[in-house]
Parts: C-alpha cells; sequence; structure tokens
C-alpha cells in the first residue's frame, strides 16, 4: 500500500494544542509505521470542537487559553470513581479542600469514601475560596464474569421470516425464537442486529447501521397481531384486508424469490398502525403509556417530534424551515403543538415497540436463558435522523467517524456518522451516552457494541474531504467504560464489545479488566505474533464471544467451500488474480481442518448417523469453539441450514442484495422460522453443542 503523505503536517504549535484537546497528529497503520496527520486535518478538527486553530495567531492564542485554563482548573467537568478505590483527580486538589457531596440517592456527603455506584454532583472549595463543581461517577469496579458457559444464536432479525411474518423477520419472531431455543435447543441467548429506528423515507436504508435514532427501537418490527388493540378495531376487514396483503409480501419472499421490502413492510404495517391508534386504550393500557411517557420524557418528545415533523418536511432536518432545525427553538414548539396528534401516534409507537421487545426477552428467560437477548448498538447515527436534530450540541458539526488507511483499505472508511464531541459529553456527566444505554437495557440481557473501540477514540472525518484526511479524537475512556459499567450492572446484564480488526494497544486488556467480554472469530484467530498458524483451543482468550462468522463474513459453508471467492469474484471486488485468491482461501480452509482433524473433531453428527462431509466439518468448527475457554459460544443461524450467502458484503452498494436476504438453506430456498425448529441439520449441530459440553471450555488439544 502507497502511505498517504500529506503535504502539511501540524507545526509543533499546532501539535502541543491538538494533544491537549485529545487530537492525533498522527497515526499507525500498522506497528511498525507512523504516518502524519495533515495540518488541514487538525485544524478542520480542531473547529469541530470549538477551537480557532486557522492561523498562526489564532494558534497561540488558543493554546495559550487551553493551557491556563488546565491550569487553573481543579477539576475537570466529570470525575470518575471506581467502589472502593478514590477517584485520583480528587489526590491532586489543594490541601485542606472541603468536599460536598450531593449523591443520586439525595444525600450530601463531606467525602468520597464509601459512595454508592451512580452519578453525583461534586463541589471542591479550596482554602482560598476557589469553588469548583463536577460531575462524580462511581462505578462498580467491574462487571460480574457470566455464570457459567452458555452458547446461542446468532440472527439478522429481519432475514428471520415466519408464518405470520408481514415480509421480514418481527418482533413476535423473535420471541418464538427464544422460547423455542431456549427450551428445545437449551440455548442461553439469542443476538439480533440492531434494531434502532430507521430514517423514513423511500427507499429506506436497509442497512440496521446507520439509525435515525438508536435511543428508540423502530416499529417496523412490530407484531401487529400481538397488540392487544387490534381485537378492537372499528374496520376489521380493512385490517384483514392488510393481513391478506402482509401474507402476499411473506410469499414473494418465500416462495417466489423477491427479496425482504422494508418499505412494502413498512407501508402496511404503519396503515395498520393508523387503524389501532383509533382504538382508545383501557386504563390498564392508558396508565401503563403514561408511565412510559413519564420515564422517557424529553427524548421521547423529541423523537416523536423529529417523527412527526419529517411527514411534513423530509427526513433530513438540515432542510426544514430555519426554525425548524432547531429542537428548542419557538418555531418547533408551536409546530410541534399543532403536531400533537401526530408526535403522539409517534410516541405510541415507540411505547408499543419497547413493550414487545421486553416481552421478547421475557419469553427467554422465561425459556430457561440466562442471558436471553443480545441487542447490538451501533456505531453511531445518520446525520439527518432524529437523535443528530435532538442532540445537535453533543454532536461535532462537519465531521463523520470513519476509519484509516490500513493494509486492506489504502483509500480509508468514510461512514457517514456524525461523531459524539467527547467535551460536551464530559461537561454533561456523560448524560446522552448514560440515557442511551439505560433505554437499551430496558430489554437487553446482554448488548454488544458494534466498534467497541469508538469508546477509546474514533477517527474524525471532516466533511468534503477523503478519509485519508482525516485523523483520531481521543474520548475519556475511564469515564466511557465507567458509564457502561455502572448501567449495565443497574440492569443485571452482559457487554459483549465488537474488538475485531486493528485494535489500539491496551484497549483489548483496559475492557477485560471491567468485565466487557470481547469478540472472537474463528477464521482471524491465528498466532500473530509466531508462526501465523491457527491458534489451538488452549490459546485463546476466555472473555470473549467465539464465532465461526458474523454478518459481514461468508457463512461457514462459503468458507470452507471457498464460494466467498466466487462470489466476490463475480462483483468484481477482487484485487488479486483469482487463482491466487483461491489458493488463499483454500490453504486457510485448509490449515484449519487440519487443525480439527488433529484434534480428533471431524466425525457424524451429533443427532446420530452420518452427515455430509460439510455439516461434519461445520460441527468440527463448532466442537473447536468449544474447546475453547470462552464464555459464551455463539451460532450463526443461517450455519444450522448450510445457507451459502452472506447477509452484508462489505464494499458493495447495489450491487449485492445487502440486508435484504432470507435465512436460506444450502439450496438457495427460504427457510422459515418452523422450518428451523423442525430442521434436523439445524438440530444436529445444536446437539453438538449440547452433547459436546462436558468437553466445553477445557483447552483440550
Amino acid at each position: 500500500m502507497t502511505a498517504p503523505r500529506p503535504a502539511d503536517p501540524p507545526s509543533e504549535d499546532l501539535s502541543r494544542l491538538a494533544v491537549l484537546h485529545g487530537v492525533a497528529t498522527s497515526y499507525s497503520p500498522s506497528p511498525d509505521r507512523s504516518v502524519a496527520a495533515s495540518a488541514t486535518a487538525v485544524t478542520l478538527t480542531l473547529a469541530a470542537l470549538g477551537v480557532d486553530a486557522s492561523t498562526p495567531g489564532a494558534v497561540r492564542a488558543a493554546l495559550a487559553a487551553r493551557e491556563g485554563e488546565l491550569g487553573e482548573r481543579l477539576l475537570p467537568p466529570t470525575v470518575v470513581g471506581w467502589s472502593g478505590s478514590p477517584p485520583v483527580a480528587l489526590a491532586a486538589l489543594p490541601g485542606g479542600t472541603r468536599l460536598r457531596i450531593d449523591t443520586e440517592q439525595g444525600e450530601s456527603r463531606a467525602s468520597a469514601d464509601g459512595l454508592p455506584p451512580g452519578v453525583h454532583r461534586l463541589t471542591a472549595t479550596t482554602p482560598d475560596g476557589r469553588t469548583a463543581t463536577a460531575h462524580l461517577i462511581i462505578a462498580p469496579p467491574r462487571l460480574p464474569a457470566p455464570a457459567g458457559r452458555s452458547y446461542g444464536l446468532l440472527v439478522q432479525l429481519y432475514s428471520l421470516l415466519s408464518r405470520r411474518s408481514w415480509g421480514m423477520g418481527d418482533l413476535g419472531d423473535l420471541a418464538e425464537l427464544a422460547g423455542w431455543a431456549g427450551r428445545s435447543l437449551g440455548a442461553g441467548f439469542v443476538q439480533v442486529n440492531p434494531l434502532h429506528a430507521a430514517v423514513p423515507g423511500t427507499p429506506t436504508d436497509p442497512s440496521p447501521y446507520r439509525p435515525s435514532s438508536r435511543r428508540f427501537p423502530d416499529p417496523v418490527h412490530l407484531r401487529i397481531e400481538d397488540i392487544p388493540e387490534a381485537a378492537y378495531v372499528e374496520d376489521p376487514e380493512r385490517l384483514r384486508a392488510l393481513l391478506e396483503r402482509s401474507g402476499r409480501l411473506r410469499e414473494a419472499v418465500l416462495r417466489q424469490g423477491a427479496l425482504i421490502d422494508r418499505d412494502a413492510v413498512w407501508e402496511l404495517k404503519r396503515e395498520a398502525l393508523e387503524l389501532l391508534g383509533e382504538v382508545p386504550l383501557g386504563p390498564g393500557r392508558r396508565a401503563a403509556y403514561c408511565d412510559f411517557l413519564a420515564g422517557q420524557g424529553q427524548a421521547l418528545e423529541d423523537h416523536a417530534t423529529w417523527c412527526a415533523l419529517a411527514e411534513v418536511h423530509g427526513s433530513d432536518w438540515h432542510r426544514w424551515p430555519t426554525g425548524l432545525r432547531d429542537p428548542r427553538s419557538a418555531e418547533t414548539t408551536r409546530a410541534r403543538k399543532g403536531l400533537m396528534d401526530r408526535v403522539d401516534f409517534w410516541s405510541r409507537l415507540a411505547w408499543l415497540t419497547d413493550t414487545q421487545l421486553t416481552a421478547a426477552q421475557r419469553a427467554g428467560r422465561e425459556a430457561g436463558m440466562p442471558v436471553g437477548i443480545v441487542h447490538d448498538l451501533a456505531v453511531g447515527v445518520h446525520p439527518g435522523g432524529a437523535d443528530a436534530w435532538a442532540q445537535q450540541e453533543y454532536f461535532a458539526a462537519g465531521m463523520s467517524v470513519g476509519a484509516p488507511p490500513d493494509a486492506f483499505n489504502a483509500r480509508g472508511q468514510d461512514w457517514g456518522l456524525p461523531p459524539w464531541r467527547p467535551d460536551r459529553l464530559a461537561e454533561s456527566g456523560y448524560a446522552p451516552f448514560r440515557d442511551l444505554l439505560r433505554a437499551l437495557f430496558r430489554y437487553a440481557g446482554a448488548l454488544r457494541i458494534d466498534h467497541v473501540m469508538g469508546l477509546f477514540r474514533l477517527w474524525w472525518v471532516p466533511q468534503g474531504h477523503p478519509p485519508t484526511e482525516g485523523t483520531y479524537v481521543r474520548y475519556d475512556a475511564e469515564a466511557m467504560l465507567a458509564v457502561l459499567v455502572l448501567e449495565a450492572s443497574r440492569a443485571g446484564a452482559l457487554v459483549i464489545g465488537e474488538d475485531l480488526g486493528t485494535v489500539e494497544p491496551g484497549v483489548r486488556e483496559a475492557l477485560r479488566v471491567r468485565g466487557v467480554l470481547g469478540t472472537s472469530v474463528l477464521w482471524f484467530e491465528r498466532d500473530w505474533d509466531g508462526d501465523g498458524r491457527p491458534l489451538p483451543p488452549d490459546g485463546w482468550r476466555a472473555d470473549c464471544l467465539a464465532t465461526a462468522t458474523t454478518h459481514d463474513l461468508p457463512s461457514t459453508a462459503a468458507r470452507l467451500t471457498g464460494e466467498h471467492v466466487e462470489l466476490r469474484d463475480s462483483l468484481g471486488l477482487l484485487t488479486r488474480p483469482l487463482e491466487e485468491e483461491r489458493a488463499e482461501a483454500a490453504a486457510d480452509a485448509g490449515e484449519w481442518l487440519s487443525l480439527l482433524s488433529r484434534l480428533g473433531l471431524l466425525h457424524g453428527t451429533g443427532g446420530g448417523g452420518d452427515a455430509s462431509s460439510e455439516e461434519a466439518e461445520i460441527q468440527a468448527v463448532h466442537r473447536f469453539l468449544l474447546r475453547t475457554p470462552a464464555r459464551m459460544v455463539g451460532v450463526w443461524l443461517p450455519d444450522g441450514v448450510g445457507d451459502r450467502r452472506p447477509q452484508n458484503l462489505p464494499g458493495t452498494w447495489d450491487q449485492y442484495p445487502n440486508w435484504r436476504l432470507p435465512i436460506a438453506d444450502a439450496q438457495g430456498r427460504p427457510v422459515t422460522l418452523e422450518d428451523l425448529a423442525a430442521s434436523p441439520r439445524l438440530r444436529a449441530l445444536m446437539e453438538v453443542l449440547r452433547g459436546d459440553g462436558h468437553e466445553a471450555g477445557d483447552g483440550g488439544s
């Protein structure tokens, strides 16, 4: 790869200023290389943080101001402490400083010793009369480890259609899957894709990783028939007609080879929900709805207001009338009052979706799952969506998140997601992050955090510039982790960090210390510091979710046969000759199969009888995962029926039907939830995990 070489590296003063604001002036695409960030990238990033560095004079003035501010500051905006250990920041206060701590529980204390977990208010007064206030976050030192070994299923919910789905998988299907998997398969969890609210409009971006809001779920996932008001609509014939149309959508996907059409599904569900919205809530339901409104407060009002305004003005708030671009303006207040019926409609949908999400988690726990549903937190939100509108003060204007150039992508990546400003987060006591986590933990037994490295730093790309013209911005990882551990511990939930790819030194260790599990994918687990061969089971880490594949990778069947290379070749994605790619893929699979054979893991199905060689190899892969010490083992649900196609093929946009494929068998025939429950192949694979449990985690070789 040819390294990008900025023509204008930062000056010494600009570099010092950048460091004081957490802005990197270089990055390392590999351990032995360092590349300087351009002065343009650093200057624009500082500007997004409210720092003028446009001229040498402005840099000197900003540098003097920052050094003066840090020199005079008694406390940072947010102070972090871990239960049992005094906050380090307090040790730097002058001798004789008096403390007053107003706790979250309503008490007032003069010492930080023995504080309960929570977000408290700290006031420090020095002997010379100087006073400073700060948010004080006290968190348990770590999350408890999972109670025993568990295995479970990984699935993209939209891809899991049942005979009752309206053209895509829904929360009724999720509850059914959790209940069946817990009771019949002994599964401990079901992990799903992000179910965040999407940006409305046609066509809707099908990717679940670029939502309008991460705080509120998407009502497209609702099971209409499970909403109690469905039994009392004034026009049941109209609802019955919608059910018939939904059946045609479902059959088109399952029987006619159609792709999942989210927009068509939402059109039908929205019409049904309008019908249900005309049904008065009973007293108990009304009380529950009012409790939800009160509990969600301003955040829900903002979200529902954005949805109502988007119906009138379009889904990008940057293009709305000027007064409506500010959620706190008088114009927005007047518009909200005029659209109160629609604001209530969208608020009610958020409540209904929250209710069904909670029911799905309850179904899993009642079926014996120790974890239940594992939800997925996307890296960020769409710049034109509800969260970016409602929380403008927390987002860095003119910036988006991405990745720097590396050995796999010389051009870097721009994900089009605006980053949170670390300074504003700290000033607020990390309120947006706390509120987001609290909302998700309402119905999650565990939370997977996509690109968990973003708790430490993110690659910021100035708008209008290529990703190569970006730079890293650092976040207060201790504070971010303290908030994460605090909210997860309150919910009694696990946290799984997606820490694949290039990971900054020290990140995995910091996560492990706090009880955050990592993610280990079989094909990437090699002895990279040694001979590069597949890592034997006893070389794997214990604090992780171990899987054979993910939604962004080839299915296990495709990986073992090399079909993923043929797919990428057919789409023109290969950067090397086809034969070279085939040979490398075959060698990779061959090394793993050789290890599986040496370990004695290649044999018949767990359900009795002979397996095909492919099935036997997939079962062997999962026997291997059980041999590792990993605390959680995940089975990609499509692997259970021999699906060949990835759900998402990175590097493609319209060349491949990303996020729109139903689960299918080895012949490409869509498989329903009912088919899965009756599948001998899936049951045999799951019996491997259940039947071979005696060897799970023994690290044998």
